[in-house]
């Protein structure tokens, strides 16, 4: 887990509204590539988050920066294949044209950057990823991978009843 996640302001609960984005990135057929989706999932599941309009794609468009640019606040989420990433991390996300566009992956950077160039907005834009370890063609997540999704949603699901009932004082 990142030491910075710890020090973020905004929860779950920030989310709670209809001018909020949870978008979940990932592939359910290509085992933890599922992750993004997983963590959607489990949103649904507890009831977290009912206002706030949540999605699911198998990858970023480059159509989404108008999408995101009627929205004040963006959370992607997605798996991690960054080997120094211990569980999970999650970040402010500034914009960066980094020219991924061109190709399968746009970045989340350049899906803001590019919603800041054109529609001359730029929402707040979070990035949750979650450690994955196998990207086969096959369904479900690893137990590794299961493990990480458990651990990120405890957190955050502490935080956002925390924050719900006012008893957090900046400790986890």
């Amino acid at each position: 887990m990142n030491s910075s996640v710890e020090n973020m302001a905004a929860l779950l609960a920030d989310y709670n509204n209809s001018d909020s984005l949870i978008y979940g990135i990932g592939n359910i057929g290509r085992q933890d590539d599922g992750l993004g989706w997983a963590f959607i999932d489990w949103l649904e599941a507890e009831s977290i988050c009912p206002k706030a309009e949540l999605m699911r794609h198998y990858q970023l468009h480059l159509e989404d920066a108008d999408m995101i640019s009627y929205k004040k606040q963006v959370l992607f989420v997605d798996a991690s294949k960054n080997p120094d990433l211990e569980i999970f991390q999650l970040e402010n996300i500034k914009p960066k044209m980094d020219f991924s566009f061109t190709s399968h992956a746009i970045s989340v950077e350049s899906i803001l950057a590019t919603c800041q160039t054109c529609f001359d907005y730029m929402p707040k834009v979070q990035f949750l990823t979650i450690k994955g370890y196998e990207w086969e063609l096959q369904q479900g997540l690893t137990i590794k991978a299961k493990e990480n999704l458990e651990v990120t949603t405890k957190f955050f699901k502490k935080k956002h009843l925390l924050n719900k009932t006012g008893e957090d004082h900046g400790k986890t």
